[in-house]
């Protein structure tokens, strides 16, 4: 009998049947159980692989993607290094509107993958030419043979999450799970997640993250969209300044609002007590769930999933960096951290 290497046939193999990983030390004061879906364990760090290689694929399926064709897309960040990941192995061009917001070193990362990159100005409005979404709709006009993803209005963003993660959470507690606790900021990760995890059980109770800045929790109450919430705000890929049609709205229980200062300690919070290395918007998911905790929403037979995006190495020059928090006023005489000096030997 042959005996054949065991190997993967490229990293598009890995994306999908992530980790869930119980938190220990940082929810030890909390009433329930709670456990963390560990995104950045795929190979392109985020929970942005799912959607990558599930629209990209589906594509090709229909005959929209040909080899030497070009891909564009708008992100903050992550799902633009997932479309070049997929781009380079499938042989596709990649071209990404990107937002000033995203930090240099997920702009530096996109470069590094051979992404061409436009840095638009995060604090205009979505109509404004000069937005990502704008930009990206114009070099889809002028770029032959091109495609736009966008995400934002693409079904299949959430279809690839009910596909995979929903399925996965469900199998990996045993369908014993009582909350899921998400991010929203295209929506597609909370709402595909949500509608398989509803199918299964509609008695699990699903919570949207936002941002102050942000126009989601009022849409869901309201049904209005309300411009005079919209202000300038730090966190990457977190809350909208509209209303994207990959948000089903529908299978979100609530929402509930965190600041730029507190998700920031608490991304921190979890490296140094979990030894989870992880993004903005995982404290930002956190800092929502020890607002909960507070509000005595769980209880002891409580099983809260909570999605952490992506991974700490692309937020170097921000929640990471002293300087940065310190430059933000993140920092100062009431905190719990206090900024820690490097020991040089001479």
């Amino acid at each position: 009998m042959e005996n054949k290497i065991n190997a993967h046939n490229s990293v598009l193999e890995l994306i999908g049947n992530t980790p869930l990983v119980k938190l220990n030390r940082v929810a030890e004061s909390f009433t329930g159980n709670f456990y963390a879906k560990v995104e950045a364990f795929n190979p392109g760090h985020s929970s942005k692989d799912r959607i990558a290689i599930h629209i990209i694929e589906e594509a090709e399926r229909q005959g929209i993607l040909k080899p030497g064709s070009t891909i564009i897309e708008t992100t903050s960040g992550n799902t633009g290094f997932s479309i070049a990941m997929v781009s380079i192995i499938k042989g596709y061009e990649c071209i990404l509107a990107v937002s000033s917001k995203s930090s240099k070193d997920k702009i530096d990362m996109l470069r590094s993958m051979g992404a061409k990159v436009y840095v638009c100005p995060a604090h205009v409005a979505a109509e404004d030419p000069r937005s990502y979404y704008e930009v990206a709709k114009r070099l889809h006009k002028e770029t032959k043979d091109s495609i736009y993803i966008n995400q934002y209005f693409n079904k299949l963003n959430t279809d690839a999450h009910y596909r995979t993660t929903g399925p996965e959470i469900w199998k990996q507690t045993n369908g014993q799970i009582t909350h899921l606790v998400a991010c929203s900021g295209t929506g597609g990760t909370i709402s595909g997640t949500a509608a398989y995890l509803k199918e299964q059980n509609p008695n699990v109770k699903i919570i949207g993250v936002d941002a102050f800045g942000s126009v989601l929790k009022k849409y869901h109450e309201t049904g209005e969209f309300d411009a005079n919430e919209i202000y300038p705000y730090r966190i990457e890929g977190l809350g909208k300044n509209l209303i994207p049609a990959s948000t089903n709205f529908d299978v979100i229980d609530k929402f509930v609002k965190v600041t730029d200062e507190e998700s920031a300690h608490t991304a921190r919070e979890i490296s140094r007590t979990e030894g989870m290395f992880v993004g903005y918007t995982s404290g930002a998911a956190l800092q929502a769930i020890k607002q909960l905790n507070a509000e005595g929403e769980f209880n002891k037979n409580s099983n809260v999933v909570v999605i952490f995006p992506d991974h700490g190495s692309r937020y170097m020059s921000k929640v990471y960096s002293d300087q940065w928090m310190t430059d933000q006023g993140f920092f100062d005489t009431n905190s719990v951290e206090s900024v820690q000096e490097v020991q040089f030997v001479k």
